[in-house]
């Protein structure tokens, strides 16, 4: 009887099976289990995949192409010749200003003008009296030194009033008319449109008024702020789209001119400016929009569905489908994620089987059993 108690003990086929080796990593369903589960399985796929990334943004002028126009010396506006939204081209008459200290610099240089041709007639002069030997050599070079200073104060006059911005055609004109007019006229830099206008007639301006701004808008810069995890998709001459809240169903295409060199340390992004064509200036300054950035992965990249991707004892992991019925639970390294699917830098081979609905239940199974990941 003992003996026959004893047999029956060792008999295997009464032993209960024992979980999956935990050494393997093995899951092994019973096929009813399998069938309940319903299980759906997709390849480990191999090929390029688009990064896409949006960053948002704001539209302002290309600041190469914009101009504050001020003026150099106080004055009182005489006439305002334009308004804001108008275009005007390079030299176009912005507004006239009289300027009592334009006109004290003016006299100063018809003043100096007068005493150099005093001091040119006394020298010459001068100069016939020395040879008729009727005056002496240093009396003559007196008369020069006269000349010269004269001559120099000229100069300085001339130059005070080319940095008070007076052209060159006005300084012409009061050589010629020998007149006083103290009219300061503000010009367009380049061709361009109005976008700012801070004066009116009858008001004096001081030097330090921004009274226009002028702005090319047929060309626009977008700016903005790419997070610290994202600045590896961002290259200089790198082609992206923009678009903007008024237009959200249109795409406009630019180029990025400046990808900043420092992070800001409170909002750890980094500066980021796109060049944008603006033909028809549809795109103005201070409008919302998105810069959409696309990035190609190298070609041999291996990715699966996101649905495959399960959190592990020690991080993520995916099931393998080893035959029919066995899974194998493997930890893998993940990259970046793109849409539904995610790119896996390590732990899975092109063309494996990953399980995909139904992996959460084999997370449970695993679990339960204590499997620990294979790597």
């Amino acid at each position: 009887m003992g003996s026959a108690c004893e047999n029956r003990q060792a008999d295997p086929s009464t032993v209960k099976q024992s979980p999956p080796s935990a050494q393997l990593g093995l899951l092994r369903l019973a096929p009813e289990e399998l069938s309940r589960m319903q299980l759906e399985l997709v390849p480990v796929t191999q090929g390029q995949l688009l990064s896409h990334r949006e960053f948002p943004a704001i539209v302002q002028a290309n600041q190469n192409e914009l101009a504050e126009v001020t003026t150099l010396i106080r004055g009182r506006v005489v006439k305002v010749h334009v308004d804001v939204g108008q275009d005007v081209k390079k030299g176009a008459l912005l507004a006239m200003l009289h300027s009592v200290d334009l006109g004290i610099a003016e006299g100063d240089y018809l003043k100096a003008g007068a005493r150099l041709h005093e001091a040119e007639l006394a020298h010459l002069r001068a100069k016939d009296l020395y040879d008729n030997k009727a005056i002496s050599l240093a009396e003559l070079q007196r008369r020069e030194a006269a000349m010269k200073t004269v001559r120099a104060e000229l100069r300085e006059a001339s130059n005070r009033l080319q940095l008070l911005g007076v052209p060159s055609e006005e300084i012409d004109r009061l050589d010629g008319e020998l007149t006083i007019k103290a009219d300061m006229p503000l010009r367009a830099p380049f061709d361009g449109r109005v976008i700012t206008r801070n004066i009116t007639r009858g008001e004096v301006v001081e030097t330090n008024q921004k009274l226009f701004t002028v702005a090319n808008l047929t060309d626009v810069w977008v700016i903005g702020n790419v997070p610290e995890k994202d600045v590896r998709f961002i290259s200089k001459d790198q082609k992206v789209n923009v678009v903007l809240a008024a237009y959200p169903h249109a795409i406009f295409t630019g180029t990025i001119t400046y990808v900043g060199d420092v992070l800001d340390p409170a909002t750890r992004t980094m500066s980021l400016r796109v060049s944008v064509p603006n033909p028809e200036r549809l795109l103005k300054p201070e409008m919302f929009a998105i810069i959409s950035v696309y990035a190609a992965s190298s070609p041999d990249a291996l990715s699966v569905p996101l649905a495959a991707v399960q959190d592990g004892p020690v991080g993520k992991v995916v099931f393998v489908q080893r035959e029919a019925g066995v899974f194998e639970t493997r930890m893998v390294k993940l990259g970046n994620e793109e849409g539904d699917v995610v790119r896996v830098l390590e732990g899975v081979k092109v063309g494996e089987q990953v399980v995909t609905k139904g992996a959460f239940a084999l997370k449970s199974k695993m679990e339960q059993h204590k499997i620990e990941p294979s790597l």
